[in-house]
């Protein structure tokens, strides 16, 4: 039985409602943390998997533009902010090469049935010497090595995460990733927001900054598209 377009993109929508377009402030915090670091200011900002928008009260003092693009439109995205519908898991988005000074993939990757094109993508977006971050659950963590030691899967993986999570990918995927796709200077950053094994609380941040890597739920790949 062949599938049809409209039963994919239903498909699709489904599995982006079902992560309520948004994030933890975590995760936005590490993003503008980041883009304040690595981006001189100003600028458009491409958002694809936005979600909700959220991201913006994040970084918007850092930037002057801001356009989202997902596979569905929250109720509660901004109506001041431009926004795209798109398949973000299959195909182009309908937005010229070298659109954005910044593009971002906030929580989105792991949704996608192919990683490698997505990166590509995100990189066709992206201007020369403009920046592309992809944040996503964080597999080396202490919780999601303990988590697939006792239970065999990754923590954000679990038979509860399906199929809205369909894709976990280590750092040196994300660094193969984003070097085959074009990207230079990659670099990781961690969201510091961390659960503690077995509990429903968090580290404490001063802990977590001595050990990012093995205490952050989240992890943020940068890189940037060379001149």
């Amino acid at each position: 039985m062949t599938t049809t377009t409209a039963q994919v993109s239903l498909d699709v929508e489904s599995r982006a409602r079902q992560s309520d377009g948004a994030s933890n402030e975590d995760i936005y915090q590490m993003v503008a943390d980041c883009l304040r670091e690595q981006h001189c200011g100003g600028g458009t900002l491409l958002d694809v998997g936005c979600g909700t928008g959220r991201l913006w009260s994040f970084v918007s003092a850092n930037m002057d533009r801001y356009i989202g693009v997902d596979a569905v439109r929250y109720a509660d995205f901004a109506d001041a902010c431009e926004f795209h519908l798109a398949n973000v898991d299959n195909g182009k988005i309908a937005l010229a090469d070298e659109f954005a000074d910044v593009v971002a993939a906030v929580e989105t990757i792991e949704h996608l049935e192919n990683p490698r094109a997505f990166m590509r993508e995100l990189v066709r977006l992206a201007r020369t010497g403009g920046i592309v971050l992809v944040t996503t659950p964080n597999q080396l963590s202490a919780l999601s090595l303990l988590t697939l030691v006792i239970k065999k899967r990754f923590s954000a993986f679990q038979d509860v995460h399906y199929p809205t999570h369909l894709t976990a990918l280590l750092e040196i995927d994300l660094r193969r990733i984003a070097t085959e796709a074009g990207l230079r200077e990659i670099s990781f950053r961690y969201s510091l927001g961390g659960r503690l094994v077995l509990t429903p609380w968090h580290y404490p941040k001063s802990l977590a900054r001595l050990f990012p890597r093995a205490l952050s739920d989240n992890v943020l790949m940068i890189g940037r598209k060379p001149k």
